[in-house]
C-alpha cells in the first residue's frame, strides 16, 4: 500500500513541478534559432580539441580561454563569470577533461551557461517563486502512514531538519500524510521569499538547481546554510528509496533497527551503498550535481576574489 502511495505522490510532484528547461554545458556552438529548450538539448561527447586552459579578466568579469579561443555559451555569448573563484572552478572542469569532453560531468559550466543565457527568460522574482513552490511538494514534508518502521525512520531523520528550519527562520512548516501535503502558512512563504531575495540572480539559479535535485526546499536551506553536508542532504532526500533498497537487500521491516543517529552514520544505508546496483550510480550522480550546485551558490555569493593566476598546465 505504501509503495502505491509513494508512486501516486511522485506523480503529483511531476505535475506540480514541470521541467523548466534542461541544463547542459556547451563549448559555444552557433546559436540555435529554434526554441531555448532545443538550444539546451544535451550535447554528445566531443573529442578534446584544446591543450591549455586559462582565465583572464575582462571588462564584464572573468573569462575562460581554451588555448587562444574564448569560451562561449550555447547562445554564442561570451562566457564571463562574476568572480575569479568561480572562473577557476569552471576552468578546472575543462582542464580535467581527458581525451573526450564529457559535457554531462561539467555541472558548474552548465549552471554558468544557464545564468548567462537564461534560456527560460525568467526574472529574479520568478526564480524565487519557482524555488519556494517546492514547499508544496517538499520531500521531507510528505510522510507515509505505513509501514511502522518507515514512519519511525522518517520521524527520526526528517523531523529534526524541519525543526531546525522552523527555528532558524522563525516559521512553521510541519508535515503531513495527506496526498495533498502539509498546509504551508502564507507567512512562511513570505519569510523564505524575503530570504531568497537576498541572493543574486546567479546564486538563485544554483539554489533552484539544488532544490530540483533534492526535491526539497528545506534540505536545500540546510545545505546552503552549512547545517547539512552534501552526503547528508542527498541521503535524507532519498530516505524512502534507501528504505526500499534495504528491504530488497534482505532487511525485514518488522526487524529493522531504526537508528536515532544521523542517516549518514546508519549501518543499513552504508551497507546498501555497497550493493552493486544501478542505485550506486544514481546516488553518486546526485551527490555530484548537488555538490556542484551548492558550490556554485557559494562562489556566486562570495564577494572576495582570489589572487589571479593561470591554471598550471
Amino acid at each position: 500500500m505504501w509503495r502505491s502511495c509513494l508512486r501516486l505522490r511522485d506523480a503529483g510532484r511531476r505535475l506540480l513541478n514541470q521541467p523548466r528547461g534542461a541544463l547542459t554545458a556547451s563549448v559555444g556552438p552557433e546559436p540555435n534559432p529554434l526554441s531555448p529548450a532545443r538550444a539546451y538539448a544535451p550535447p554528445t561527447e566531443r573529442k578534446r580539441f584544446y591543450q591549455n586552459v586559462s582565465i583572464t579578466q575582462g571588462e564584464g568579469g572573468f573569462e575562460i580561454n581554451l588555448d587562444h579561443r574564448k569560451l562561449k555559451t550555447p547562445q554564442a555569448k561570451l562566457f564571463t563569470v562574476p568572480s575569479e573563484a568561480l572562473a577557476i572552478a569552471v576552468a578546472t572542469e575543462w582542464d580535467s577533461q581527458q581525451d573526450t569532453i564529457k559535457f554531462y560531468t561539467m555541472h558548474l559550466t552548465t549552471l554558468c551557461n544557464t545564468s548567462l543565457d537564461n534560456p527560460t527568460q525568467r526574472n529574479k522574482d520568478q526564480l524565487i517563486q519557482a524555488a519556494v513552490k517546492f514547499l508544496d511538494t517538499d520531500t521531507i514534508c510528505y510522510r507515509v502512514d505505513e509501514p511502522a518502521t518507515l514512519v519511525e525512520l522518517q520521524r527520526n531523520e526528517w523531523d529534526p531538519i524541519i525543526e531546525w528550519a522552523e527555528e532558524r527562520y522563525d516559521v512553521e512548516i510541519g508535515s503531513s500524510t495527506s496526498i495533498m501535503g502539509p498546509s504551508i502558512p502564507a507567512r512562511t512563504r513570505e519569510v523564505l521569499t524575503s530570504h531568497l531575495a537576498s541572493y543574486n540572480m546567479w546564486a538563485l539559479q544554483g539554489i533552484e538547481f539544488v532544490v530540483t535535485q533534492l526535491k526539497s526546499m528545506v534540505l536545500t536551506l540546510g545545505l546552503i546554510d552549512r547545517h547539512l553536508t552534501v552526503e547528508q542532504a542527498v541521503l535524507l532526500s532519498r530516505l524512502e528509496e534507501e528504505y526500499q533498497m534495504g528491504a530488497l537487500a534482505g532487511w525485514h521491516a518488522d526487524t529493522w533497527p531504526v537508528t536515532q543517529r544521523h542517516v549518514t552514520s546508519s549501518p543499513q544505508i552504508q551497507k546498501w551503498g555497497n550493493i552493486e546496483w544501478a542505485h550506486d550510480y544514481e546516488l553518486r550522480e546526485l551527490r555530484a550535481r548537488t555538490a556542484a550546485g551548492t558550490l556554485f551558490v557559494h562562489l556566486c555569493s562570495e564577494s572576495a576574489t582570489v589572487k589571479h593566476k593561470l591554471l598550471q598546465q
